[in-house]
């Protein structure tokens, strides 16, 4: 018999609709990282050697970075829903985990960040003061990240079992370029490791847009 078929007992219908969330996943990591980029680029008083992308989320323009919080992290939520009823997925936590962080996104863009360290322009340098939403941004923020970190273990842990070793190294070592930049950025929030933890967060996105394009393609998990 055939194998071509990667979604047994299940309607092409719901074959079709799953495959278009999962290549919205995909398409929410290019989105959030073009949306920062041309913020960056035309919003005064932004630098990547100095703020994170949150940060944009603030001042008259801030619905910008707003919506694409909510869009991004819907779309990923929405495809890791799809990859979940995937009837050949290998693993129930990776579709969890990653609708964890799509989640937070979202959340992300509820509970809006502060202004600081001169952004925008006309704040006063520094930390500033954290008000209850910029508290729980940072909140809905570190469950996004530790959930993508562990998925890439997980991940990782799969293609190991399965014998796919390239796959199982790309999985760790984004998962550990992102979990160290994040910890130095918290120790010692230096522009390298300001630009470092954002390079970090876009290696976490196109990890992210490359697992839902295999789920989108056919390929088991």
């Amino acid at each position: 018999m055939s194998q071509a078929a990667h979604f047994p007992l299940v309607r092409p219908a719901a074959v079709g609709r799953d495959r278009a969330l999962l290549i919205g996943g995909v398409l929410a990591g290019p989105l959030f990282a073009a949306s920062a980029i041309v913020q960056a680029s035309t919003r005064e008083g932004f630098d990547f050697r100095r703020h994170p992308v949150s940060v944009l989320s603030t001042g008259e323009l801030g619905w910008i970075q707003i919506v694409t919080f909510l869009v991004s992290g819907a779309l990923c939520a929405l495809a890791a829903n799809a990859l979940r009823r995937r009837a050949e997925a290998g693993s129930v936590w990776l579709p969890r985990l990653l609708a964890l962080y799509g989640l937070g996104l979202v959340g992300a863009a509820v509970f809006s960040a502060d202004p600081a360290d001169g952004f925008p322009v006309g704040t006063p340098r520094g930390a500033g003061q954290i008000s209850w939403h910029g508290g729980l941004h940072f909140l809905v923020a570190a469950v996004a990240f530790v959930s993508l970190i562990v998925a890439t273990v997980v991940a990782a842990r799969r293609a190991a079992r399965q014998g796919a070793r390239g796959r199982a190294a790309y999985s760790l070592a984004t998962g550990v370029f992102f979990a160290v930049s994040w910890v130095a950025l918290m120790v010692r929030p230096a522009p390298i490791v300001m630009v470092a933890f954002g390079l970090a967060v876009s290696a976490g996105w196109l990890w992210v847009s490359v697992t839902f394009a295999r789920a989108a393609s056919g390929k088991a998990d």
